[in-house]
């Protein structure tokens, strides 16, 4: 989309279980002409070869042959490199996904441990006031990993857990993970079609 060619967000994946959330929001962003500034930390990477089946030898490959070809463009940060660019609040983006976030990174973020590129670009939205999101993905959930989440939604961090809704008929994987992704795209206010609301179904009462 023409209207989305300049705007930028940063996404970020962790090693919490459930990778393939953070690529369908990669893939969805850029889809819609939105510019992705992407970082994944070592653990993330490791869980991409586990449950997705990449080949993460030659991270930039594998990168290029997912998520080349969309209307929006994507940059790749390694979560080393604490200069990059979205490492600092002068540059500019509309706000940050981490979709996994494991308790680690949720954690760090809490408690203003900005150790690596994930955890101060995240630092940096808060500084910012600009829309932080953390989908966690973690269970069961202990009393510091409720207390730290309660933390971060004291301070505007829309917590979105991996939680996916079965109200809209879901017939397999990708519409369950294309819910969850469209929950994450309503709170950043971007408009989309991954699922199918509540009271948008074609049925006529007495049908």
């Amino acid at each position: 989309m023409s209207e989305n060619k300049n705007r930028a967000m940063v996404v970020g994946i962790t090693g919490a279980s459930g990778a393939v959330y953070g690529v369908k929001l990669v893939k969805t962003l850029l889809g819609l002409g939105i510019n992705v500034h992407l970082v994944i930390s070592n653990a993330g990477w490791r869980v991409m070869k586990e449950e997705l089946g990449w080949e993460t030898t030659d991270r930039e490959a594998v990168l290029r042959s997912h998520f080349d070809g969309f209307s929006g463009s994507y940059t790749y940060h390694p979560v080393g490199d604490i200069g990059a660019s979205i490492a600092s609040g002068s540059f500019l983006v509309e706000g940050m996904v981490i979709m996994p976030c494991s308790m680690g990174t949720l954690s760090s973020i809490a408690n203003g441990s900005s150790d690596n590129l994930m955890t101060r670009a995240a630092d940096v939205m808060l500084k910012e006031g600009r829309p932080l999101v953390l989908v966690p993905r973690e269970t069961p959930l202990h009393a510091i990993h409720l207390e730290n989440m309660t933390k971060l939604a004291r301070l505007g961090v829309r917590m979105i857990p991996a939680m996916p809704a079965f109200y809209f008929g879901p017939q397999s994987i990708d519409d369950l993970v294309a819910f969850l992704v469209g929950k994450v795209l309503d709170n950043l206010k971007i408009e989309h079609a991954l699922f199918t609301r509540w009271g948008d179904h074609s049925e006529q009462p007495g049908e």
